[in-house]
C-alpha cells in the first residue's frame, strides 16, 4: 500500500489551513499553498498569515505549537515544484468548479503516477469535477471531505468513482483512519453526499421553526442542541462555525442537482 510521507494542501482558507495543521499533528511534513498575494511584497503572505492565525487560535488547530515546524508555506506559482515529491495533494479552494478544474490542469504536470489528488469540496459532485479531466489525474482523483474544525471533527467522507484506483482509495482510508484519527465513511456521488444531505435539511427546519416561533438565536440554539442530540452549538452556532459563506453554496448545489421527483431516494 502507498505510504504517505509528504502532503500538500492548496488553499490556505479556514478549511485548507486547518487540514494542513492536523496532518502536521500526525507527524507528516506538509506544504500549505495559496495564490500569490498581490497586496503585499511577500508573495506567500496568504499561507504565512494563516499559520500565524492558527498559532493563536482557540480551539487550537495544532496539538502542539511545535507541530507548526512541519508546515512549509508557499504559493502555487513559485513553489509548484513541491508537488513533485508529494504523495497526496489536497485541493481546498473556492467552491467554484471552473476554478478547481483550472487548478487540476495546472498541477497535473507536476504530480507522479501514484500521487493522490483530492478535493475537500462539500458541494460539487465528483462527476462534475472529473468531467474532461486528463486521465493522468482522473485515475488518482477522489473527494476527501473533512469537517470543520478538522482536528476535532472525526468524520471524513471519501467519494470515488469507477475510474479511481482502488489502491489509492485504500491508502487514503488507512492513513486518515490510523494517522488522522478519522471515522471514514465512503459516500455515493450524490448531492450533499451524506452529512450535508442530512445536515442541510435539519438546519433549514430548525431555522424555519425558530423564525415561526419568534425565537432569538440564543433561545433557538439552547433548544436545538443537546435536547435534540445534535451539536451543543445548536442551529445558528453550528452554521457560524461551518461557515456562513459556505452554506448558500451547499443549498444552491443541492437545489440545482436534486431531481424534481423522488428518484434520488
Amino acid at each position: 500500500m502507498l505510504e504517505i510521507k509528504e502532503v500538500t494542501v492548496i488553499g490556505a482558507g479556514v478549511m485548507g489551513a486547518r487540514i494542513a495543521a492536523h496532518i502536521c499533528n500526525s507527524g507528516i511534513p506538509t506544504n500549505l499553498m495559496d495564490i500569490v498575494s498581490t497586496k503585499e511584497e511577500n508573495r506567500s503572505a496568504l499561507a504565512e498569515k494563516a499559520v500565524k492565525v492558527m498559532l493563536k487560535e482557540e480551539p487550537a488547530p495544532f496539538m502542539s505549537k511545535k507541530n507548526a515546524k512541519l508546515l512549509k508555506t508557499g504559493n502555487i506559482e513559485d513553489n509548484i515544484q513541491w508537488l513533485n515529491n508529494c504523495d497526496w495533494v489536497i485541493e481546498a479552494i473556492t467552491e467554484r468548479s471552473e476554478v478547481k478544474k483550472n487548478l487540476y490542469s495546472k498541477i497535473a504536470k507536476h504530480i507522479g503516477k501514484d500521487t493522490i489528488v483530492s478535493s475537500n469540496t462539500s458541494t460539487i459532485p465528483l462527476k462534475d469535477l472529473t468531467d474532461e479531466m486528463d486521465e493522468s489525474i482522473r485515475n488518482n482523483f477522489m473527494i476527501t471531505h473533512f469537517f470543520n474544525p478538522p482536528r476535532y471533527m472525526r468524520l471524513l467522507e471519501i467519494i470515488s468513482c469507477e475510474s479511481t484506483r482502488s489502491d489509492l482509495t485504500d491508502a487514503i482510508h488507512s492513513f486518515c483512519d490510523i494517522k488522522l484519527g478519522k471515522s471514514v465513511i465512503h459516500a455515493k456521488d450524490t448531492p450533499g453526499f451524506i452529512a450535508n444531505r442530512i445536515g442541510t435539511y435539519w438546519f433549514q427546519l430548525g431555522i424555519q421553526q425558530a423564525l415561526e416561533l419568534n425565537l432569538n438565536v440564543e433561545e433557538a440554539d439552547a433548544i436545538g442542541s443537546k435536547p435534540f442530540g445534535i451539536p451543543k452549538s445548536g442551529f445558528f452556532g453550528t452554521l457560524d462555525l461551518v461557515g456562513l459563506d459556505l452554506m448558500p453554496h451547499v443549498a444552491e448545489s443541492m437545489l440545482k442537482r436534486l431531481p424534481k421527483d423522488d428518484s434520488y431516494r
